[in-house]
């Protein structure tokens, strides 16, 4: 039978893997930053930007947190380490507490420093400078994003952790911890890379996962590579400016059909040729 830290140790591991990367029932249940912080974090139809400047802030002082959620679990589910009284405890546990103590400090203090003149010191608020008139700022920017969003017309597609977001001047990718930005004037947009997976939680069909790589002139903007299904192709295009080029030669299928004739000729491709008896008579028309 396993001990009580052996299952506390498994439980925990799958409570910060769902907490770290979500579900879609953990976000149902709620269970997620942006739903926790939420009274904190604001409405981001509202506020975009600033939003998403509370959002990666508060997503890495809780996950920094999660070490150190582990070490009081243990403290409970394994009593004959001692770990309640640090003195007492394991030089491995001494070593591990003082970890898990400086994580949220250290991501407390720097959360304090973004958080400084109106989070000018923000990655994100970098980020968005350099975007920016010489006669303007961050905000001015911040501000073009915020209106784009709100409108009815922009293109979006993927989860909360890896988002894809495009306006009529930007294209955007959320992540965990941070956003890439890029202007539509700027860049230029390849097809890299395709898989195509037999089996998706929501469908039973066969999908194409597209990897396109979204590059700048802008030598201060870092590429970055975005993430959709095949059939969401097409309206991507449509919101675009400049064309997407498929170095890769990929084969990209934008409909349910296309996916079934790649799948059904794959699958005859497979059987066995049948050799037809010279005695044998073909009607006509198979001839």
């Amino acid at each position: 039978m396993e001990s009580p830290a052996v299952t506390f140790t498994l439980a925990y591991l799958v409570f910060a893997v769902c907490f770290v990367f979500p579900p879609d029932e953990v976000r149902s249940a709620g269970l997620t930053v942006q739903s926790l912080l939420a009274a904190w974090l604001g409405s981001e139809d509202a506020a975009f930007v600033q939003y998403h400047l509370r959002r990666s802030t508060g997503t890495l002082l809780a996950h920094s947190l999660l070490p150190l959620g582990y070490y009081l679990g243990m403290c409970f589910a394994a009593p004959e380490k001692h770990l309640c009284f640090f003195y007492l405890a394991s030089r491995g546990w001494k070593t591990f507490f003082f970890f898990a103590v400086l994580f949220p400090a250290v991501t407390s203090a720097l959360a304090y420093y973004w958080s400084r003149k109106g989070w000018n010191n923000h990655p994100l608020a970098r980020t968005l400078a350099v975007h920016a008139l010489p006669q303007s700022g961050w905000r001015a920017v911040a501000s073009s994003i915020n209106t784009e969003f709100r409108r009815i017309d922009k293109f979006a597609t993927g989860t909360p952790g890896a988002r894809v977001i495009v306006t009529d001047t930007w294209v955007i990718k959320v992540t965990t911890y941070c956003l890439h930005v890029a202007q539509q004037q700027d860049i230029h947009l390849t097809v890299t890379d395709s898989r195509q997976h037999e089996l998706t939680p929501d469908s039973n069909m066969p999908v194409q996962f597209l990897t396109i790589r979204v590059a700048s002139i802008n030598p201060y903007v870092k590429a970055f590579d975005i993430r959709l299904n095949s059939t969401e192709y097409g309206e991507l295009r449509e919101k675009l400016h400049a064309p997407i080029s498929n170095a890769a030669n990929v084969v990209i299928h934008q409909s349910l059909s296309d996916l079934f004739l790649e799948t059904f000729t794959s699958l005859v491709e497979m059987n066995q040729t049948y050799p037809v008896p010279s005695t044998q008579e073909l009607d006509p028309s198979e001839e």
